[in-house]
């Protein structure tokens, strides 16, 4: 079976840099995905930076350009990844369209603003997918299955955690991401999220803690949810809780634990939370799934995405309901 053509345009970190990181599970790019897949074939790169272009086509041994249209006119990709700055997605979308690219991996926020995630959402084709890369992780995807298989109990709350660093502003942690978090509770809960109001420090400021509160719908009734974003830390934090009836689930970065009601060791006529032997060790294969999705996606008229633009375009709405910091 003849290989998939795959280009990439923006050829920074997540598009093949971070495959230098020793310590994250690889592949950890798109290029390193499109390379290991193999119903692929990594056919070109593209970017605007010299240096960028140079580093890209050494290591991955093919062709560079610095105009994308010119890239698609040679090649003619069935899967263009787009990793670059969120202010040009739509632009390098509708060129996709233009150039009749079957499937579009397009880096998340899937806009800097809701109108262009609008228009983006609004295509008929290439189709999109967003790389919202926790619904494509084995332990999300296990994660999810618990919470639906009702052995928790009712979903009765949850409070989500996001820390990036010192000195960053809480708006650009907040919208760069707070994007994969925001998506991650929509996805294992199977809902949509909606702002209700903020608390703490102004999401403008690079200190402090913001508490973003909100709601889930559900068929008994609203489901609180916080949403934590926090500065002045020297390390970073991304984290779930779901508070259930009968349990508790947790997940994030290096975290993944399962907890259930028991009779309590502590105190009589009680009953308190006991971890349980469901673990989660790894590989994830987030990004190999995504890659996996978008072939499929590419190959198959009418597919729908695991990850689609309308998954995107949901949170940018909910970021962009956060007031009064709104972009």
């Amino acid at each position: 079976m003849e290989k998939l053509k795959a280009a990439v345009v923006g050829l920074g970190r997540i598009a093949s840099l971070l495959e230098d990181d020793a310590l994250r599970e690889k592949p950890c790019t798109h290029a390193g995905a499109i390379a290991a897949n193999p119903d692929c074939e990594l056919a070109a790169g593209c970017d605007v930076d010299v240096e960028r272009r140079r580093l890209f086509a050494e290591r991955w041994r093919v062709p560079v350009y610095a105009d994308a249209a010119e890239m698609l006119r040679v090649h003619r990709p069935g899967l263009l990844a787009i990793a670059t700055h969120p202010d040009s997605h739509y632009r390098y979308c509708r060129l996709a369209a233009d150039m009749n690219v079957p499937a579009v991996i397009c880096e998340k926020p899937l806009a800097d603003n809701i109108g262009e995630a609008r228009k983006i959402a609004g295509l008929k084709r290439p189709v999109v997918i967003t790389n919202h890369e926790r619904r494509y992780s084995e332990d999300y995807i296990r994660a999810g299955a618990i919470l639906r298989g009702g052995k928790l109990g009712r979903l009765l709350s949850v409070r989500a955690v996001l820390y990036m660093g010192r000195k960053k502003r809480l708006l650009d942690v907040f919208w760069h991401d707070g994007t994969h978090l925001v998506d991650a509770i929509m996805f294992l809960t199977g809902s949509v999220l909606k702002h209700r109001r903020c608390r703490g420090a102004k999401l403008t400021a690079d200190t402090g803690t913001a508490w973003l509160e909100g709601t889930l719908p559900a068929e008994t009734g609203a489901v609180p949810v916080v949403v934590e974003v926090g500065a002045g830390r020297d390390h970073l934090v991304f984290e779930m809780e779901f508070s259930c009836e009968k349990g508790r689930l947790g997940i994030g970065n290096g975290v993944f634990g399962v907890w259930e009601s028991a009779p309590s060791p502590y105190a009589e006529n009680f009953r308190s939370l006991e971890r349980t032997g469901d673990v989660f060790a790894g590989p994830t294969g987030y990004f190999a799934n995504m890659v996996k999705d978008a072939v499929a996606c590419a190959k198959t008229p009418g597919r729908v995405p695991v990850s689609g633009a309308a998954d995107g375009l949901r949170v940018i709405e909910y970021l962009n309901s956060v007031k009064p910091w709104r972009r």
